[in-house]
């Protein structure tokens, strides 16, 4: 396990050589928030992280449904039986197990590892704009169709899930990356993906923190080349 602190933000890191998933803790004054849950043999990590920074995890908050994402949750809530569970009301959905598309989604089929024997579900379902101690959420599809992203109003750093990865390179969710492809792999719509990517630049974020990779300060730049680069792809694709 590694551990990187910007400001509020944890970074919570495992197989960081390999194969990293990242999942974070945002500090508040009465405790912690999780956002996301890493895979299923991490969650001793994570609480014992928690112990480091000194503060109980008092929610935990998911961008999306997919198993690297989900995958200690019912352990953890083994240990933290009274802490709520936060996912948005679309990615619910995943969480159930239901793929199912609506009509005005694209429709391309869900991929990436929907998790089949989750026990725990959630608690609170989020929408666009609700706000979780000092997060802010935004609706962000593309990997998933329910995936969010939190932006911490105190600094302006954004939590993005897998909307952008920058292990193998920066990139959006669906561009794929040779040195590190899983999160093209798992990503339900590139359009759709492409879309929630110009959305979060336009909140300009100080920080930008995603599931696979490092955290990137001020990265407006580096947001707008991972678009730029698929928009080209797209372009070309539709010629």
């Amino acid at each position: 396990m590694r551990m990187i602190q910007k400001g509020y933000l944890y970074q919570v890191t495992f197989m960081a050589n390999v194969f990293p998933v990242n999942c974070y803790l945002v500090e508040e004054e009465d405790g912690l928030t999780l956002i996301d849950a890493a895979l299923g043999f991490v969650a001793k990590g994570i609480l014992q992280a928690a112990e480091r920074i000194g503060k109980p995890i008092t929610k935990i908050v998911l961008t999306h449904a997919h198993e690297d994402h989900v995958g200690a949750l019912d352990l953890l809530k083994e240990r933290l039986p009274d802490v709520s569970v936060y996912i948005s009301v679309r990615d619910n959905r995943l969480m159930n197990g239901d793929r199912s598309l609506d009509s005005h989604e694209d429709q391309t089929p869900i991929k990436g590892g929907v998790p089949k024997k989750l026990k725990t579900r959630a608690n609170v379902l989020l929408k666009e704009g609700d706000i979780v101690g000092s997060l802010k959420a935004f609706e962000s599809p593309g990997h998933t169709p329910g995936s969010m992203s939190f932006l911490d109003m105190r600094t302006q750093a954004l939590v993005a899930g897998d909307a952008f990865q920058t292990r193998g390179g920066i990139a959006i969710a669906g561009d794929f990356r040779p040195f590190f492809p899983f999160p093209a792999f798992g990503t339900w719509s590139k359009q759709t993906a492409l879309t929630s990517a110009r959305k979060l630049a336009a909140v300009n974020p100080s920080l930008l923190a995603i599931g696979h990779g490092e955290m990137v300060e001020n990265p407006a730049e580096a947001m707008k080349m991972a678009i730029n680069k698929m928009e080209k792809k797209l372009r070309k694709k539709e010629k």
